[in-house]
């Protein structure tokens, strides 16, 4: 029996959860998680539920006037999010 190449068990795993149709709802739970981390516990504690759909993060927010500031840090916050879980989850932000 012939041994294959070597690979690392970080790019198997991303290599089986790619196959098994699971790389995405994965990336989706770290986005999520990380809400708190990327936006500050202040911000936070203003936030009910998240959710993601068609890669659009729904929040909901209890303050009005900081969903007025969230709202013209969208485009930012997308890419940091992103950015937080190393790939392309979310393409927009709808606070509500």
């Amino acid at each position: 029996m012939k041994r294959k190449k070597d690979q690392p068990i970080g790019v198997l795993i991303r290599q089986y959860l790619r196959e098994e149709g699971l790389e995405s709802p994965l990336n989706e739970y770290r986005l999520l998680s990380s809400w708190g981390t990327v936006m500050g516990e202040c911000v936070e504690r203003q936030t009910g539920k998240l959710s993601i759909r068609n890669e659009v993060l729904f929040v909901e927010i209890k303050s009005a006037p900081l969903r007025a500031d969230l709202m013209l840090q969208r485009t930012e916050l997308v890419k940091k999010l992103n950015a937080k879980v190393g790939a392309l989850v979310i393409k927009d932000i709808n606070f509500i």
